[in-house]
């Protein structure tokens, strides 16, 4: 008997550590990480939007919902784009680049998660939220992934606009209007994505000359680049402003934007520099930047989201 239970042991251990690979591929298709971004700008949109914290069954609905909305996206995006993270270094290992997850369960996947998402933000929200979701689903998937990525430097420019739904999608929520608010929020992110991806571009500029994604670091040179890269920055720190007039604000909101945008205005400045006095690859050190533009858009979120509760 006890033998018996010994041989056992390993083929259950087997498939646990199965399941979980399986489980752990279907997550990686959903790039979680590009998710955090999105939902960090939906939360304060719902604060503002409430003047306060939200009722709590409606946030729970609207986080869910755009979660699964954006993963949905971003399946169909990891199956579309298979063929380029197969040739860049940095993406080689994804699920679909390694045959973890066939194209159909990819595809009946994405859809999945694209349906149920629709159906949580229009019963749990509003049919405005969910149809807002339905659009940025389309345009990320058929505009930036299929049309434009492998276009035009000004992919991640136009493309963007697929991240840039969030805060109406959090806003609609609780309103189900379209106010200015945000779409100033949908301003700073449509702005703040070309200094961000841009950033990263020049890290990995030689993966995506590799994989032929005609990404602005790879038609143009370090000093071009981080000069459009600074000039976006200015813009959506400036932009960010104009939320407080807009929203109306206590000082919090305020003080975190102009130090926020100060400082990553201020490592644009630095990377230009460091641009134009010829440096490359670890010297020219452009993560830097894009670990600040990180950090802005969290601080930005934070502050407009807590504003509202002291104020």
């Amino acid at each position: 008997m006890h033998k018996a239970a010994d041989a056992a042991a390993p083929v259950a251990r087997g498939r646990r550590e199965g399941l979980r690979e399986r489980v752990g591929a279907y997550v990686g298709l959903t790039k979680p990480r590009i998710i955090e971004l999105l939902i960090v700008t939906t939360i304060p949109a719902m604060f503002l939007a409430a003047g306060g914290v939200p009722p709590l069954p409606l946030l729970a609905f609207t986080l869910v919902g755009g979660t699964l909305s954006a993963a949905g996206a971003n399946v169909f995006n990891s199956v579309y784009d298979r063929d380029i993270d197969e040739r860049m270094h940095r993406t080689r290992r994804r699920p679909m680049v390694r045959d973890r997850v066939s194209t159909r369960n990819a595809n009946v996947f994405g859809l999945t998660l694209a349906v149920v998402s629709t159906l949580l933000l229009g019963f749990g929200a509003n049919w405005l939220s969910a149809g807002l979701s339905v659009i940025a689903i389309l345009y990320y998937v058929f505009v930036y992934t299929i049309w434009l990525k492998r276009r035009t430097p000004q992919n991640i420019v136009w493309g963007g606009v697929a991240g840039c739904f969030p805060p109406l999608i959090g806003w609609t929520a609780v309103t189900n209007a379209i106010a200015l608010p945000p779409l100033i929020l949908f301003a700073v992110v449509f702005l703040w994505t070309p200094a961000h991806t841009w950033a990263l571009g020049l890290r990995y500029r030689d993966d995506y000359a590799r994989a032929d994604v005609p990404m602005l670091p790879v038609v143009a040179d370090a000093p071009a680049v981080t000069r459009q890269i600074l000039a976006y920055a200015v813009l959506t720190a400036v932009v960010a402003l104009t939320l407080w007039p807009a929203a109306g604000t206590g000082w919090l909101y305020p003080v975190v934007a102009v130090l926020a945008g100060g400082w990553m205005v201020t490592e644009a400045v630095r990377l230009k520099r460091r641009a134009d006095a010829g440096l490359t690859d670890a010297a020219l050190n452009p993560l830097r930047l894009f670990h600040t533009t990180n950090s802005y858009l969290a601080l930005v979120a934070v502050a407009a989201a807590l504003d509202p509760l002291l104020f």
